[in-house]
């Protein structure tokens, strides 16, 4: 029999709706929530033009060697091997995304990007929604920071779109230390959009990226990334958002001629895991603490188990207190 990697399956399908009583009723930003970064990219087209998100070099070497440097890409921008639904069943609340147009496509289809075009975000809003629906007691937060080739019309075709899959999901943009998981139960809220552009301005279901900040660290050093996440969890907003945490190496160019033969998960990211996870391990939730935690591969550990657990170091606390 195959063995499927930890942290597959739906063990944390329903871990919100699980958590006791003490926990939902306290501000979300102060619960740990697993996130993933980039987190679209478990399937890329290589027959599509590259991405308007690449330098000219790349899109250079992909006319020249079209599929095989391709290929290549693929290695470097696949982040997440686990589907939509894989990750919400994971226990995967937090989504990184990032979305482009087709240049010279006509319509206004949006698809997930990161250096090679992805699903339509169509397919990946209602496979989201479609598992909302069958767990009603999970939120989602999808954080929309990264937009290519897009006018005006995409992002209102993008916007209502959002408004059509998630209809009276979609929490409204308000005080986020009013945001509690009995609150969005209470409302049948299961959906938060941040939408980083301004033409979501005075829409009310779309929040401020300014509520959601994702400090990054763009480095390839595990010594320098944990503390990079230890500065900026210091300096974290003591109100009016919630934080991401991203526990992720960035590759640079000679990174990946070095690791072409390997591709990111392999040369970058397996290599360090132990590192970054021990970092995460020791983190509490809480009113300094983490928040949201985003990863590469959540499957090559058991990325999202850890993250959920964290909240129980809120719940030892409160027992303290009352002692």
């Amino acid at each position: 029999m195959k063995t499927r990697p930890a942290g597959i399956g739906n063990v944390n399908a329903d871990w919100m709706g699980s958590l006791p009583s003490k926990l939902s009723a306290m501000p979300l930003k102060h619960l740990a929530v697993p996130g993933s970064h980039d987190s679209f990219t478990f399937w890329v087209d290589v027959h599509a033009p590259v991405g308007p998100d690449q330098k000219a070099y790349v899109k250079y070497l992909a006319t020249m060697f079209s599929v095989l440097a391709k290929k290549v890409m693929v290695k470097w921008s696949m982040t997440q091997n686990l589907t939509f639904k894989e990750q919400l069943d994971a226990g995967i609340r937090y989504f990184d995304l990032r979305v482009s147009s087709k240049p010279g496509e006509s319509g206004n289809e949006i698809y997930f990007i990161h250096g090679l075009f992805g699903h339509k975000v169509s397919d990946g809003l209602l496979e989201i929604n479609s598992f909302l629906s069958r767990h009603r007691k999970e939120i989602v937060f999808l954080d929309f920071n990264h937009y290519y080739a897009m006018d005006l019309e995409h992002h209102v075709y993008l916007i209502s779109m959002l408004q059509e899959v998630f209809g009276s999901k979609l929490c409204n943009n308000c005080a986020v230390e009013g945001i509690t998981l009995d609150y969005l139960w209470q409302k049948k809220y299961q959906v938060i959009v941040f939408y980083h552009h301004p033409s979501a301005q005075d829409i009310p279901v779309m929040w401020p990226g300014n509520k959601i900040p994702a400090p990054w660290a763009n480095t390839t050093e595990p010594k320098k990334l944990t503390q990079f996440l230890e500065t900026t969890l210091r300096e974290r907003a003591k109100d009016g958002s919630f934080h991401v945490s991203q526990a992720i190496l960035t590759p640079r160019v000679n990174t990946v001629a070095k690791g072409l033969v390997w591709g990111l998960r392999n040369y970058l990211v397996e290599r360090n895991l132990p590192t970054i996870m021990s970092w995460v391990e020791a983190q509490r939730p809480g009113m300094d603490g983490v928040n949201i935690i985003t990863s590469d591969f959540v499957e090559l550990t058991d990325f999202a188990n850890i993250v959920i657990k964290l909240n129980n170091l809120l719940l030892s606390e409160q027992d303290h207190k009352q002692r």
